[in-house]
């Protein structure tokens, strides 16, 4: 039985081919970070208010502790 070399090469390249038919695409660009100095939460107000209502809390308990 005689080897066509034609054919073999062609079942070779065939096999190569298919090879980068099958690869997956480049993955998306990464994303940027985000640029320095963003603003705090809105609920800065929330916090404000909480840090005030401890403080005189505090201040009324050491008041009350002098007495």
């Amino acid at each position: 039985m005689k080897v066509v070399p034609n054919k073999i090469l062609v079942i070779i390249f065939g096999l190569l081919a298919s090879n980068l038919t099958f690869a997956a695409p480049n993955p998306p660009e990464p994303v940027p970070p985000p640029p320095p100095g963003n603003p705090i939460d809105g609920n800065i107000l929330v916090l404000v208010v909480v840090l005030l209502v401890y403080t005189f809390y505090k201040l009324r308990n050491i008041k009350k502790a002098s007495i």
